[in-house]
């Protein structure tokens, strides 16, 4: 199961999560990032991979939602939160784009996807949807918090005529 291959191998995912945030030249990722978001996602990650295996929800038509009998005590309600703070401490960073975000959490796909072929650690085809949900809907939480923020500082911050 892939929140058992999450979990062996989260040092190594870690590692190569790391590896890649840092090889990109800009914007230059925080020390913060590096050290605490990207364990944090994996942990989300692998726990709403888990709880969804143990209730075998695997609604084939709801790709892009949580199903609503985990929604508030999955990973999932923890990854949607922290994907807000991200896209929101972007802003302050004074970041103009959400590349960055965007590029975090693909390198977070591409560590697991390349370490499971190295591997030879079967993902079915549930288990990559649900890799796949979560990280488009953290992607689109981060962006979503980021540009609220950006367009009420806009709004605030630019006198009107």
């Amino acid at each position: 199961m892939l929140h058992e291959f999450l979990t062996t191998k989260r040092e190594e995912l870690i590692s190569r999560c790391r590896e890649k945030v840092a090889g990109r030249r800009a914007p230059m990722p925080t020390a913060t990032e590096l050290l605490h978001g990207i364990p944090l996602f994996l942990d989300q990650l692998t726990d709403t991979l888990r709880d969804e295996a143990a209730s075998g929800s695997h609604d084939r038509f709801e790709v892009s939602v949580v199903p609503r009998d985990l929604r508030k005590r999955s990973g999932a309600a923890e990854i949607e939160a922290t994907a807000g703070r991200h896209g929101s401490e972007l802003l302050l960073k004074e970041r103009d784009s959400v590349d960055q975000v965007v590029h975090d959490y693909g390198d977070v796909c591409q560590a697991v996807t390349e370490l499971a072929l190295e591997e030879n650690a079967v993902i079915t085809t549930d288990e990559f949807r649900i890799l796949n949900r979560c990280l488009d809907n953290a992607i689109a939480d981060a962006v979503t918090e980021f540009e609220r923020q950006r367009d009420h500082a806009c709004r605030t911050s630019t006198p009107r005529p």
